[in-house]
């Protein structure tokens, strides 16, 4: 059994806690937060588990094989790598830090010590995204884009950007869902309350081959919107996570470039676009609850020594768009080089 404590009882600290006691490899045994009067919700609804506002009891006892932190993103990387630097496997919200400066360190102290280092990319264990991978995978060809909307009348965010509170959860399914990792990003966006970060904004990202991505984020919207297409030479995805059941829908639509090259003075190059339209289907999906799936991955890793799917590298990638889709709002859109070569693939 992997000991196991959770950090923070706010938002998505509850469903954490759920989730770990009814992991089988895992025994919740402390939930950790400074507001009494969360703790004294976990303690009605889950006697067994101990509680306390002290972080240093919970990294010194022995008994606690790994942390999970579920706190606002500016102390993530100061409580990960004080978990990692005590000898516990980190599982960390997304994002798993403030820059991409503290997530490296974070993968580098991981590493060095042997800890497994898991990040939250809930989406990526759900089978509509798992599916969505597959298929780009085996059946849409060649890819030519993604297109992705995340938008309602939301929670506004005092400390975070709209880029950092929406679009993370899209970055983190196209990074897992694509071949290609992009090269540069360019982001526009506008706040329109004052002294407040932006509360919507457009990204493009964009890579080595013909494939272009677009994300656009919005906490103004008058409707709840989740929706993304991925388009290919020979099929295309339709991914809506507000369906009930198909979510994910494939098109057999596209178009045919018809046409040969001819040299007979000055025409070059002629081409003509025929279109192409087949039949829709959608596939059946696992339903199973995405962060159920993902703990148990985690514990797994732990066990038997794995690297999870979602892991720092991963999380360090998508830091690292957001850190400079950050730096393009700031300068009215100026695309900002990723430099690959900075990155772990």
């Amino acid at each position: 059994m992997i000991g196991v404590a959770v950090i923070g009882y706010g938002y998505w600290g509850p469903n954490l806690v759920r989730n770990f006691v009814e992991t089988p490899d895992a025994r919740l045994i402390y939930v950790c937060d400074l507001r009494m009067e969360r703790l004294a919700a976990v303690q009605s609804r889950y006697p067994a588990v101990e509680i306390t506002d002290d972080i240093e009891k919970v990294l010194s006892d022995p008994r606690v094989d790994a942390i999970a932190i579920a706190t606002p993103v500016s102390a993530h990387y100061m409580l990960a790598m004080k978990a990692l630097m005590a000898g516990k496997h980190v599982f960390v919200e997304k994002p798993m830090a403030s820059t991409s400066e503290e997530a490296r360190r974070m993968v580098d102290e991981a590493a060095r010590r042997g800890l497994v280092l898991a990040v939250d990319h809930t989406f990526i264990h759900t089978g509509a995204v798992r599916k969505m991978r597959e298929l780009v995978e085996t059946g849409l060809g060649e890819m030519y884009y993604y297109d992705s909307v995340r938008v309602n009348l939301g929670l506004f965010q005092h400390d975070v950007s709209v880029i950092w509170d929406l679009a993370v959860h899209d970055l983190s399914i196209m990074d897992y869902v694509l071949r290609e990792k992009p090269v540069a990003v360019s982001a526009t966006g506008m706040s329109h309350v004052a002294g407040e970060p932006a509360n919507i904004a457009y990204l493009n990202l964009f890579f080595d081959s013909k494939l272009i991505a677009h994300i656009h984020v919005n906490w103004l919207a008058p409707v709840k919107v989740r929706r993304t297409l991925v388009g290919g030479s020979s099929k295309m995805i339709v991914y809506d996570d507000l369906e009930p059941s198909e979510k994910i829908k494939v098109y057999d639509k596209g178009i045919t470039l018809n046409g040969n090259p001819q040299k007979n003075g000055e025409k070059i190059h002629q081409m003509l676009v025929g279109y192409r339209t087949g039949d829709m289907y959608a596939p059946q999906l696992d339903m199973t609850e995405a962060l159920g799936s993902e703990l148990r991955q985690f514990t797994d890793c732990i066990i038997n020594g794995g690297t999870p799917t979602a892991d720092g590298h991963a999380g360090l990638r998508v830091v690292r768009i957001l850190e400079a889709a950050t730096e393009s709002l700031a300068q009215r859109g100026r695309v900002i080089e990723l430099e690959q070569k900075r990155l772990i693939a």
